[in-house]
């Protein structure tokens, strides 16, 4: 199959869903697909590259002539409507590779509608948060989850994340594509059953296949030689936290929860700033350490030797792939009951879920982790088994069956309408 990947991200940029599509569009390639990547350009990077046998297409959109859009200087996200540089490039893209399957991860896709029936390509989304439904993409209103849309309860949540001149505009264009991207989709990949649910995708009459996020197969691989990051980790035990430094993530219930705790271990957090929701990481609890921008080799060194892992998330967290990781080198995980995280964490044997924004509940659960080295060798080998539902040759091969599902449909489709055609020739 000839595949086309769509991501307003692409490594070096750092995060889970741009490192996704790269370990998706590098298995696939490996299993014998034409594979290419159609991503924004940021500076300093090439416009096109092969990387691991995937043809990388990186596209330069009218909204980075307004660098002002954007929160973050090095992270051009794609709006929530048709960019015209971006779809005239996907098209340029469209024209060099002639995809079967476009698949989509993110807003990137509203570039590409227009270009969707002359393209002739099936195209699948995968959806890695609440961005079908909800504008700021979290499912979240004044810090609590958000129960659904209202017009000027999204217009007042949109002013109050992206700042006026930008919240209503964005309301109001991802509403009016998601009519259209809910006609042009062929079929949805909702990485959670929470995320099929918060998007409304379900019962709709649409093409839902819920799939989650993966985890290469020898991600737990223990590499000969310690990454030079290591010496920035506490000597000896200590709980790990990864990902993004946003209030959203639960890291101020986790630091309270901490600091509540009596002579713990340390604390490290791992992550990267999210400007429009930071988290104050000054004057934190003695015991925290706070690293930035690590490699993802180091990331998972620091997993393999942590005590347990925690995704304290208190607002809608999709499928967060740290839990996946964490679990893989067979460490036990509290989260909390949001989301997709429930998931990903069977509740007492693979680890603990407490509910979101309970300080308490999660201070009690570290607690029992503490406490109890063989209660945590028992949930870091069921996590380890857990894991294995969530790696790469089960995952891909479901991604697969998915794209053979509609190329197969639409050759019967078209064998249907030549065999109609014949008849009414007769």
């Amino acid at each position: 199959m000839r595949l086309l990947l769509l991501s307003q991200f692409y490594p070096p940029i750092i995060g889970g869903e741009e490192r996704h599509t790269r370990d998706l569009a590098v298995l696939l390639a490996a299993r014998g697909h034409a594979v290419a990547v159609g991503t924004i350009w940021h500076a300093g990077l090439p416009e096109f590259e092969v990387d691991q046998g995937v043809r990388v297409h990186r596209i330069r959109g009218t909204a980075q002539r307004a660098p002002g859009l954007f929160s973050e200087a090095t992270r051009f996200h794609a709006p929530s409507f048709p960019d015209p540089e971006l779809t005239l490039g996907l098209r340029r893209v469209v024209q060099q590779e002639r995809p079967d399957i476009v698949h989509a991860h993110n807003w990137l896709v509203y570039s590409f509608l227009p270009l969707k029936t002359w393209s002739q390509a099936k195209l699948i989304l995968s959806v890695h948060d609440a961005s079908v439904r909800c504008a700021t993409k979290k499912l979240s209103y004044r810090g609590e989850h958000c129960a659904g849309p209202g017009l000027f309860k999204c217009l007042d949540c949109a002013r109050s994340h992206y700042g006026l001149p930008k919240g209503p505009p964005i309301v109001l264009t991802n509403w009016l594509m998601g009519y259209a991207e809910r006609a042009a989709v062929d079929a949805f990949i909702p990485v959670s059953r929470a995320v099929a649910a918060a998007n409304n995708l379900l019962d709709q009459g649409l093409n839902v296949k819920v799939i989650p996020n993966f985890v290469r197969d020898d991600i737990a691989a223990v590499r000969a030689e310690p990454h030079p990051k290591l010496h920035e980790l506490p000597v000896g035990e200590f709980m790990l936290y990864v990902g993004a430094l946003g209030r959203y993530k639960g890291l101020n219930e986790l630091f309270r929860a901490y600091d509540e705790l009596d002579n713990p271990p340390p604390l490290v957090v791992i992550g990267y700033t999210i400007p429009e929701s930071p988290v104050d990481t000054t004057n934190l609890p003695r015991g925290i350490t706070v690293l930035r921008n690590w490699p993802h080799e180091a990331v998972m060194q620091a997993w393999q030797r942590c005590l347990f892992g925690l995704v304290p998330s208190t607002s809608f967290d999709s499928c967060p792939t740290t839990t996946i990781e964490a679990m893989a080198v067979g460490r036990p995980v509290i989260g909390t009951r949001i989301g997709g995280i429930p998931d990903q964490i069977v509740d007492g044997e693979t680890g603990f879920l407490v509910p979101p924004g309970d300080v308490a509940a999660l201070k009690h659960a570290m607690e029992r982790l503490l406490a109890d080295p063989a209660l945590r060798a028992r949930m870091g080998h069921a996590a380890k088994r857990k894991a294995v539902e969530f790696q790469a040759s089960t995952v891909v091969d479901r991604i697969e069956q998915t794209y053979r599902e509609l190329l197969t449909s639409s050759d019967l489709a078209q064998e249907n309408i030549a065999a109609s055609n014949a008849v009414e020739l007769v």
